[in-house]
């Protein structure tokens, strides 16, 4: 375990990405309005941002989107802004509104590969300046984790990852599980990176290590041609076949039962073999928040793996999505997409032995 007191070295260069949420609005004086900080309002109101000693810099989303709105070609410029930057900033936050903060984070663990660098998502459920918040302290944690160096002067997180109440989780392992808790992210199949109390400790043994000899690569490319197909007691042929059947959806994330489990009904496997044959991906994803997928423990797990569906193992939901649109968008044809899905990529999946 590597301990950091929030001590950096030589003044670390960040770059602080605003692109909209809670966390970003501060109250205006004149109006009582929430409005879109700058760098300077955020000074004034979190004055503790100074006694850090590190050199900030600030960019923003004009306008700033309330998270609902994210979208692939978003992330593509966020990416970019990140991308083209890399080589003039020593780490980078991210300011995000919650609900889609954990599809953020998956995303950019795809298109920004082999980090030596942290990308560290926040956010807040109540704006700074109000009287109880948790914006101030996630920020403030957030460029501590981003300035934190090891013992031979690198950065301690070197991958995409979300700081947020009392832990920093792995960012394509990260799920959002209350829309009032202070602790909104939790991550069920993957231990957090950081605990954050009195101190920062860091889990060194859990933390991603940049592969040596490997340079970081920007994918900038996603396709949004995927899909999301959930199972519920009483699903029809009609209704499958309407989501299948969808002529531009390359992929689809099938959100299953348990441990993987699906119904055995003949015309449920015959609707699936068929968009397999006919070039769909279809990756299954258990609906439970913790566990994975185990193909062999139930004959209805066998059945989806005959038909031609690929298992997920213990992957998110939202690291599924990301991760099809990625491979998609760097031109692999379906077949090398479904070969590449149980794979890790940025650590999002543990892959079965």
């Amino acid at each position: 375990m590597t301990k950091d007191t929030g001590q950096a070295n030589l003044s670390p260069r960040i770059l602080v990405i605003y692109t909209g949420g809670t966390i970003g609005m501060i109250e205006d004086a004149h109006t009582g309005a929430l409005v879109p900080f700058d760098l300077s309002h955020l000074m004034e109101n979190v004055p503790k941002i100074g006694r850090l000693g590190y050199a900030l810099e600030h960019e923003q989303f004009d306008p700033p989107i309330d998270s609902s709105n994210m979208s692939p070609a978003l992330w593509q410029k966020l990416a970019g802004m990140i991308a083209h930057s890399y080589d003039s900033f020593d780490a980078f936050v991210i300011l995000h509104g919650t609900d889609t903060m954990a599809y953020t984070a998956s995303a950019l663990s795809f298109m920004l590969q082999d980090l030596t660098k942290p990308v560290v998502l926040t956010g807040s459920q109540l704006p700074i300046g109000e009287i109880r918040e948790d914006g101030t302290e996630n920020l403030i944690t957030a460029l501590q984790i981003a300035a934190a160096r090891d013992e031979t002067g690198f950065s301690v997180v070197r991958e995409v990852a979300i700081s947020f109440g009392r832990h920093l989780w792995r960012g394509n392992r990260s799920t959002k599980v209350s829309s009032t808790n202070f602790g909104a992210f939790r991550s069920f199949n993957y231990p957090p990176l950081a605990n954050m109390d009195l101190h920062i400790d860091f889990h060194k043994k859990y933390l991603l290590q940049s592969k040596e000899g490997t340079l970081f690569t920007f994918f900038e490319k996603m396709d949004a041609a995927v899909g999301v197909i959930w199972l519920f007691p009483g699903i029809t042929e009609k209704m499958l076949r309407a989501q299948l059947n969808d002529v531009d959806a390359k992929g689809f994330v099938l959100r299953t039962f348990g441990a993987g489990n699906a119904p055995t009904e003949a015309w449920f496997i015959k609707v699936l073999t068929e968009a397999v044959h006919e070039g769909k991906v279809i990756v299954n994803v258990t609906q439970c928040p913790a566990g994975g997928v185990e193909e062999k423990r139930y004959a209805t797990g066998d059945a989806l793996a005959s038909a031609g569906v690929v298992t997920g193992l213990d992957i998110t939901y939202e690291a599924a999505l990301t991760k099809m649109m990625h491979l998609f968008g760097q031109g692999l044809t379906a077949d090398e997409v479904a070969k590449a899905m149980p794979c890790s990529i940025s650590g999002e999946v543990t892959e079965s032995s």
